[in-house]
């Protein structure tokens, strides 16, 4: 036991005092209460309560810097807080961060209908396509397997209507990023025209060209189908 332990009860000390000795105990020698408390005059019920009073009053200097944090940068999350703390040199858990975020509704996963993040496979369901891939993604065969996506980013004070989306295509056998487009608005006009780009850049192969998507409402539709169809080009989709 250490020096600190066998000379922590003293008559001198004020309960608070106390309470702030047993924390450096726990925290730097790992020390549980059980094994404490026998060595002090402080009873379990009041180091909790001591430490929560300390605890609260510590809470509303924090949210305040968090509140500062987030009306800098609007879009962080609780892990960017986190290391923004640690650079101002306040050394905390993620997790209570995360739970202040919450409780003070600070947290940037609270959207709603109208700032939620994009997600491609909602809207009307068409046709899936098989996943044809199956993660299968090495080739030594220029334009033999494709991958695409859309990708929504924002900017400024990430409101609604501060927002890009970004579709490019990829060959997986370079890595090259062949074509790509970016717009307002996730259109099915929108993945068409990386698509036309890439089927003019393709060369005439003796072999098919794959097209591997996710599940998002855009290459589901008729006209992206149909186009890779007629050029006589294979769609996969990863299912979700």
């Amino acid at each position: 036991m250490s020096k600190k332990t066998r000379g922590l009860s003293s008559t001198s000390r004020t309960v608070k005092e106390e309470c702030q000795i047993i924390q450096e105990l726990r925290h730097e020698f790992r020390f549980s209460l059980t094994e404490i408390l026998p060595y002090t005059i402080i009873k379990r019920s009041t180091f909790y309560y001591q430490t929560h009073r300390h605890e609260a009053k510590d809470n509303q200097k924090l949210l305040q810097v968090i509140k500062d944090i987030k009306q800098q940068n609007p879009g962080y999350e609780y892990r960017p807080v986190t290391d923004e703390l640690h650079r101002r040199g306040i050394k905390i858990n993620h997790k209570r961060v995360s739970r202040l975020m919450r409780e003070n509704g600070l947290s940037s996963l609270m959207y709603n209908r109208q700032t939620r993040k994009y997600d491609s496979s909602i809207g009307p369901q068409g046709k899936k396509a098989k996943n044809r891939l199956n993660r299968r993604f090495n080739t030594d065969r220029p334009y033999q397997k494709m991958v695409t996506d859309v990708s929504e980013y924002r900017y400024g004070n990430m409101s609604q209507d501060e927002k890009v989306y970004l579709s490019p295509i990829k060959g997986l056998c370079s890595g090259e990023i062949v074509s790509y487009n970016i717009s307002d608005h996730p259109t099915t006009d929108f993945v068409m025209k990386p698509l036309i780009e890439l089927i003019n850049k393709r060369p005439v192969l003796n072999y098919r060209m794959t097209v591997h998507s996710d599940q998002g409402i855009q290459y589901q539709t008729n006209t992206w189908r149909q186009t890779l169809k007629f050029f006589k080009a294979c769609h996969g989709e990863q299912p979700v």
